[in-house]
């Protein structure tokens, strides 16, 4: 999913957008383990975020913030 546009630090890092995502998305992951499907883990990455390169950084993908005028990454 991404983010359009110019997204402070502080909606950037209280993200309820990605959060909600997120969340709905581990509790179904839940369900499916609960019901028996073979799960080893979890990883919050994926090809399609590496496609805020491609849009010259006018979209945001991923779970970590970066401040493109600065580089520094927020958690």
């Amino acid at each position: 999913m991404d983010d359009p546009g110019n997204v402070t630090l502080p909606k950037g890092l209280h993200d309820t957008t990605r959060i909600s995502f997120y969340k709905g998305y581990l509790t179904q992951l839940k369900k499916a383990v609960d019901d028996g499907a073979n799960v080893f883990g979890y990883f919050a990455w994926s090809l399609l975020d590496n496609f805020e390169w491609r849009l010259g950084y006018t979209s945001r993908f991923g779970i970590v913030y970066v401040d493109f005028n600065s580089l520094k990454s927020h958690l």
